[in-house]
């Protein structure tokens, strides 16, 4: 039997590591990703393509001006993502800017905890991505499919955290560092980061080091 890493995809073969993946303990995690064996899932067997499915497009009813603060911020970070895979750190860098402007309007969020964080990203793995890749296929859009596949992986690599975090409390995060992929947002705990980032592929020097972690 073989199990599959849901975020980057490291096949774990029962028969070459002569020991069922039951059998690995809780604390086991993935060796490429470090992302919990939670993750993992049987892989499936390769079955002929399914007939496309139609899916009614959402009414283009609203305006960017009806946008929150929060959407507006990370709609101008993802454009400045895209203006540096082009090369383009001039437009990059105004990009930031706003984003920067948009992100210091958002309003606090009284209820804000880890519980709450946690239901939200699961909501995003059951209900958002599935919906939003099943739109895509339907309009046969490669770029959003594409944005789908980082998007869940990168989710299910926050979900894992938190898991695991909830599990070990503080000292998940004793002595070592974390990093940020600055292309996809990939997050990887360790004193380094991977040499190629296990979702998008770029290299160790796309990392970035998140700085001034609150203490317990």
């Amino acid at each position: 039997m073989k199990y599959v890493c849901s975020v980057c995809g490291y096949i774990y073969d029962e028969a070459k590591e002569k020991l069922p993946f039951s059998s690995l303990p809780e604390s086991w995690k993935c060796p490429v990703c470090k992302a919990a064996k939670s993750v993992f899932a049987p892989e499936k067997k390769q079955e002929s393509p399914e007939k496309t499915v139609s899916v009614p497009a959402a009414p283009l009813d609203s305006d960017i001006k009806d946008l929150s603060a929060g959407a507006l911020s990370a709609l101008c970070s993802n454009l400045a993502r895209g203006c540096e895979k082009q090369y383009r750190e001039k437009e990059a860098a105004l990009f930031r800017e706003i984003a920067g402007y948009f992100e210091a309007a958002v309003p606090g969020v009284p209820d804000a905890d880890l519980e709450r964080l946690a239901s939200l990203i699961r909501e995003d793995l059951t209900q958002g991505y599935p919906a939003v890749s099943a739109a895509a296929d339907a309009c046969k859009d490669r770029g959003t499919k594409r944005i789908c596949v980082w998007g869940e992986k990168v989710t299910n690599m926050l979900d894992s955290l938190i898991r695991q975090y909830q599990t070990e409390g503080e000292a998940f995060l004793a002595d070592t560092e974390i990093w940020v992929c600055s292309v996809c947002g990939f997050i990887y705990v360790g004193d380094a980061p991977p040499e190629i980032c296990p979702v998008c592929k770029v290299p160790a020097w796309k990392f970035d080091k998140t700085e001034g972690r609150d203490s317990a």
